[in-house]
Parts: C-alpha cells; structure tokens; sequence
C-alpha cells in the first residue's frame, strides 16, 4: 500500500476504464507512428495491449490524421485518447470520429465560442478533457508573474479549468509535467489543495530507455507514495512498450497494481559459481508473457539461496555447474545448469494452466 492515503478523487470514466475514486491506477503510453498510417498505428497499440496498456494516445496533427481515428478504434480493444493542439476543428472531428478521450488546453483553442462548441460535443458523448499543463510550455504572462515554478504550472491548469468550468463541464483530468522531478512533486501537492479531478502523474522527458526509467521511477514514487496519481505514463525516448513495463513495475514495488512476474534476484558476489547474470535475462525474457503475479527468484547460490527466497513462488539457484529448483523455498530437484531455466519456465507454466482448468 503507498505510504499515505490514496488522494480522494472524484472518477470518470474514459471508455470502459475508470479514473480516479477508488479505481485501480490505470496505464497510458502514446504511439510513436504517423496516425494517417492506419495499419502501422494499429500494429503498435496492439503490442502495447499485449504488455498491458490500459489507455493509449494518438497525436492528431491535421485533418487527415482526425479523420482517421474512427478506423484505429474500431480495430484495439482500449480506450483511445486523441491528443490536439490549438485547433477546436481537430478536436470536434475527433469527438465525432468517436474517441474515448480528448488532450486538449481549451485556453489554446480560440475564442469561448469554440470552447463552448467542444464542450457540448464532448459532454453529448460523455467524452472527458485531459488538460495538460508542461512546464516547457507555459503562457508568457504565467512566466511573468510566477516564474518557471510550480505555482506557474499550478496556475496554468487552473486557468483551462475554469474555462471548462465556466461551461458546466466537469469530466475534467490534469496533468502537471516538468522534467524536474521536485518542481513537479510540488506542483502535485499544490494542485491537490485546489481541485478534486483526478490526476494524470508522469516525469515528462525523462530521458531514455535506463536513465528514463530511474528519472520516472524516483519522481513516481514519490508521487504515488503520497497517495497523488490516478493514472500515469511513464514517458521514455524508447519503444512505447518499454514504458508499460517500466510503468507496472514501479507500481508493483508500490503494493499498487499486481500483473506479471517480480523478479527477485541476488546480486552477484564472489561466491557465484554459475552465469548469474544471464541466467537472471533468460528467465525473464522466458517468463515476459506470464501475465498472473508471480515471484520468481534467480539466487546464485544453492546454500543459502532457496531460503532467502523462500516467499517467492518459484525459482532456481546456481551452484557449480548445477543449480536447484524450488518452490515456496521446497528443493524440487537438482539439475544441470544449461537446464534451469526451461525446468523453471514448464513448472511455472504447469503451474498456470492448473489455474485455468
């Protein structure tokens, strides 16, 4: 469980998942691909449903991307989420091409005939609004008065809340990015004081693939170990499917969502006898499509290494050119080293199918 209370929140709903309330902290990524290309996009978002995105977001950078959007719903099984800029045009189109969600700042779109005009769109469909405030984008007369802070991001969001407001409009989610991980902890903490809508929480730009996930993991811990955070993206200069892997394994160290293997392994030492480290790869590549959460252990050592695991599920430990396999710390047998990694991965398997009779 996170160290604080979960923020109370009021939910929404974004196609068949629920935000905010107590519902589970759901798992978003964007698809890197031109979203006038139909089948690549389509591709894309299904790897990212076979890693378990929850939510996924398309940019929509002219008519004819808008104009495609109908045809990627139709063919994925997720929420789609239409990301716009500038344009209530693009925005309307979308609505009327059926997305689940839009991304959109009604302060950039023009006047409030405009913002009136997809408020009516989206509320006929029950279609929420993410407002997305960035710290490498703020209005030139918030950096006046406030400064790159995180009051500046705070009062930024505020802004386009009201305009939302000020219609009646309520399905409203917020977002609050900066690559500063403190600067965006504060600008949480603030906004939590203001307003009751659900949160969307990331570490924007962090980086990539290794630095990225660190970058993410240190400022997404904080923030959902104070209880902030309804939804989340994990946003890394990687393949999209890098960032739900990344995403459900921070909230799996959290206690706040279980899915997939944890991997539990020793660090290696001088009295390893065996490949530790490529032991630990393969079974984690083996073992990437399990979906049920189940703790898995690589020891390198077969004295002390079935009980150090004993709370984990299944695993294995590597002695001298053979290792032990165990279950719940019980020895099932001894065997050859070049065969520890299968035996583990039929006996997790075996295990699995057993569950589903």
């Amino acid at each position: 469980m996170s160290f604080w209370p979960r923020r109370q929140s009021r939910k929404i709903d974004l196609g068949k998942v629920s935000i905010g309330g107590q519902a589970p902290i759901s798992v978003q990524s964007m698809t890197n691909t031109d979203t006038r290309d139909v089948a690549a996009t389509v591709a894309q978002i299904k790897r990212l449903e076979r890693v378990g995105c929850e939510l996924v977001r398309v940019a929509v950078p002219d008519e004819a991307a808008a104009n495609k959007l109908a045809s990627i719903k139709k063919e994925i099984g997720i929420p789609l989420i239409a990301d716009i800029h500038f344009s209530h045009r693009l925005a309307l189109i979308a609505v009327e091409q059926g997305v689940d969600g839009l991304r959109l700042n009604p302060g950039n779109i023009g006047s409030s005939a405009r913002v009136r005009e997809v408020v009516a769109a989206c509320r006929d469909r029950a279609i929420p609004i993410r407002i997305g405030v960035n710290g490498g984008s703020l209005e030139k007369e918030t950096v006046e008065k406030y400064g790159y802070t995180p009051k500046a991001l705070v009062e930024s969001a505020l802004g386009h809340v009201r305009l939302l407001e000020d219609e009646n409009f309520e399905l409203i989610k917020i977002s609050l990015k900066s690559s500063d991980v403190m600067a965006t902890l504060a600008a949480y903490r603030l906004l939590a004081k203001e307003v009751d809508y659900p949160f969307h929480v990331g570490i924007t730009e962090a980086g990539t693939a290794l630095r990225g996930s660190i970058k993410s993991a240190v400022g997404l811990g904080l923030l959902l170990g104070e209880g902030l955070g309804d939804t989340l993206r994990v946003s890394l200069t990687a393949a999209p499917e890098e960032e739900i892997f990344v995403a459900f394994e921070i909230l799996k160290s959290l206690g706040l969502r279980q899915r997939g293997i944890e991997l539990i392994s020793c660090p290696t030492c001088g009295r390893t006898e065996v490949a530790l480290i490529q032991l630990a790869d393969e079974v984690e590549k083996a073992l990437a499509h399990i979906q049920e959460p189940l703790k898995i252990a690589v020891m390198g050592c077969v004295v002390n290494g079935p009980g150090e695991a004993r709370h984990a599920d299944f695993g294995i430990a590597g002695g001298k050119g053979v290792g032990l396999l165990f279950r719940h710390g019980e020895v099932l047998g001894k065997l050859p080293e070049g065969e520890l990694v299968q035996a583990l991965v039929d006996e997790v398997e075996k295990f699995i199918a057993k569950q589903h009779i």
